[in-house]
């Protein structure tokens, strides 16, 4: 894969009585593997926010990490059978999250990588949701880039 890719990570959460709307970002990243472990980096613009959050993936086997730093600030360790804890800061204040991974499903191919996370979402030791994320990245220059 190239260095410069295009990135897609939709997140979706299935609580009880709520709607599962997915919420997705698509956009542009840059792309490397050292040492077995993939890493994607993009910056993401939330509504409403005038500083940019940038955005760390760190892929291994049966790990899946995402740091972000501006607008918020968190490390998120998803890890197959462990739960993790982290406290998640926003401008509204800060959240104390707990992640606990079920599946960490990865398909890498010449041009593109597929990975799938499925999570049970703790706030202050109080399960909220099932979750799932879908990140998708393909080099920029794929021609058939599709999500």
């Amino acid at each position: 894969m190239t260095k410069e890719v295009l990135v897609s990570i939709r997140g979706l959460q299935f609580a009880d009585g709520q709607g599962n709307e997915p919420v997705e970002v698509i956009t542009s990243g840059n792309y490397y593997k050292k040492n077995g472990k993939h890493y994607i980096l993009f910056d993401e613009v939330a509504e409403g926010m005038e500083e940019p959050t940038r955005n760390v993936i760190k892929l291994g086997e049966d790990q899946f990490d995402i740091t972000k730093r501006g607008a918020v600030n968190v490390h998120m360790m998803f890890e197959k059978g462990k739960k993790n804890v982290s406290y998640y800061y926003t401008p509204y204040g800060s959240l104390l999250i707990g992640i606990d991974a079920e599946r960490i499903a990865v398909v890498e191919a010449e041009q593109e990588l597929d990975v799938e996370v499925d999570y049970a979402l703790e706030v202050n030791y109080e399960h909220v949701a099932d979750c799932k994320i879908e990140l998708k990245v393909k080099n920029k220059g794929a021609g058939d880039f599709w999500f």
